[in-house]
């Protein structure tokens, strides 16, 4: 017959046992909850992180090129992080091209630029959030790749003066040597190429008006936001999907003025 000694040393182990056992069960769930939610939590904040501070730098890259498109800087430098995704230069001769446009009248027989214009683009590609972040003809617009749409974040240099019934359109022309791209720590350096001024004497009269015809690639379609600026920003009057009439009052003499930047990038 056991002894009353030997069951409370019987009774020690089992408690301690149990007590092991049941600690030991509460961590195993602790890693596992933080596992389950905590992890993916994280995960997404650092893909939220990665594409606020990728936002900033196409802000910063888009100042570069004022720089060298307005203020005639030969030569801009700019280190940057490329968390998530890649950094890609598509030049302006990549087909099929994002940006596409082209400035007429409404007949369509005047073309006020020899050729329609493509400006390629800077284009942050993320992998794990599935956005995009572009950087053409010198506007950041970012387009979501699993949702229709599109927002611009930094708009370009167009603008109107009513007092002169003057339209100023800047076109920045991105253009490269190959196609690059690259992740994690990159500089990006640019240089100013050709320069080209055009003035317009337009008459008076609504067959002098002046039409914008922009297009976009159906596979990297930016159309919402280039639509909001044209229409919100600068108040041009939408004709059909893709053609737009600048503000421009065709009961008076118009002066159009059309600047072309070439931005060479050289390496990322």
């Amino acid at each position: 017959m056991m002894s009353l000694s030997a069951k409370k040393i019987n009774d020690h182990g089992v408690s301690e046992s149990i007590g092991f056992i049941l600690i030991f069960a509460i961590i195993i769930a602790g890693v596992g909850l933080v596992t389950l939610y905590g992890y993916p939590l994280l995960l997404k904040q650092q893909v939220s992180a990665d594409e606020q501070i990728m936002e900033k730098n196409m802000i910063v890259l888009q100042n570069d090129m004022k720089s060298l498109a307005y203020k005639t800087v030969p030569f801009k430098e700019t280190s940057l992080k490329i968390g998530g995704g890649s950094l890609t230069v598509y030049n302006s001769s990549y087909s099929p091209s994002t940006f596409t446009i082209d400035i007429t009248n409404p007949a369509g027989s005047t073309h006020y630029l020899s050729t329609p214009f493509k400006s390629g683009e800077l284009r942050y590609e993320s992998v794990s959030a599935q956005t995009d972040i572009s950087l053409q003809n010198g506007a950041v617009v970012m387009r979501p790749l699993i949702n229709p749409g599109s927002t611009m974040l930094a708009e370009p240099r167009w603008f109107y003066d009513s007092q002169t019934n003057t339209m100023v359109i800047n076109l920045i022309n991105i253009t490269s040597d190959d196609i690059m791209a690259k992740a994690g720590i990159g500089t990006v350096q640019m240089t100013l190429g050709q320069t080209n001024y055009q003035l317009y004497n337009i008459p008076a009269g609504p067959a002098n008006a002046i039409y914008v015809n922009y297009t976009s690639s159906s596979a990297q379609d930016y159309t919402v936001a280039w639509d909001t600026y044209f229409t919100n920003s600068l108040k041009m009057s939408r004709i059909v999907s893709t053609k737009y009439q600048l503000p421009t009052d065709t009961s008076h003499p118009a002066t159009l003025v059309i600047k072309t930047y070439e931005v060479h990038i050289k390496n990322i």
